[in-house]
């Protein structure tokens, strides 16, 4: 069914969005914005750092100091190295997989490349790494995703993406993808609120939803696999 699989990264091969979100939200509380988690994750998963921003600026009127997005991007590699974890399964997965994939991030390329660095999945993942800096619309624009299938010479209706996020599922659409949600990440722990597949809107409704990457290949489709 598939001739390419595309990962995204944060939230799906390495546990990291928890760490962002609450280095996010400790940061904007010391400028007086009160945020959760729940906040965090309908208006910012999935996004550029760019987008999020100026998010901030235009909903809460806020001027970020100048030295803001250094400070903030400079703690959160220090939480990374304390804290980062590839996600459960993820490397079994990965070795296992006889269908070629790649990874497609709205990331930075400096923070991607940290993140697979310090989780092990750098040398498997290889040149295979694209990010929102190669395109000229990041996520939820279908740009990306259409990036990577065409470097990994792969048709996009013949394309799976594996997502986290609603941001993520509505550009794996609009890109004319077959998408898969997981939602086995540590941000969606512990939130009041809880995307089920009933609530996910009508444009992001993911053909597939999982939990664990144990699972992964229990889907019926024609994921190739190595013996």
């Amino acid at each position: 069914m598939f001739d390419l699989v595309i990962f995204d990264c944060d939230g799906v091969l390495i546990d990291s969005e928890i760490i962002s979100a609450r280095m996010l939200i400790a940061e904007l509380s010391r400028l007086g914005v009160d945020i959760d988690l729940d906040y965090v994750a309908r208006n910012f998963l999935g996004r550029s750092y760019p987008t999020v921003m100026a998010q901030i600026r235009r909903e809460f009127d806020l001027d970020l100091p100048a030295d803001f997005e250094d400070l903030y991007r400079e703690r959160l590699l220090d939480g990374f190295r304390r804290d980062l974890k590839v996600m459960p399964g993820v490397t079994e997965v990965l070795s296992g997989l006889a269908t070629p994939w790649c990874v497609a991030t709205s990331s930075s390329p400096r923070r991607a490349e940290m993140s697979l660095s310090l989780t092990g999945l750098r040398d498997a993942v290889g040149p295979r790494l694209f990010t929102a800096s190669q395109v000229a619309q990041g996520k939820p624009a279908p740009d990306l995703f259409l990036f990577a299938a065409a470097e990994m010479q792969a048709d996009p209706a013949r394309t799976l993406v594996i997502e986290d996020s609603l941001t993520g599922v509505r550009a794996a659409l609009a890109a004319g993808m077959q998408v898969w949600r997981f939602t086995g990440g540590s941000h969606f722990s512990g939130r009041t609120t809880t995307d089920t597949p009933d609530e996910d809107p009508f444009d992001a409704r993911p053909h597939r939803r999982f939990d664990r990457f144990a699972d992964f290949f229990n889907s019926g489709s024609d994921l190739a696999r190595h013996p």
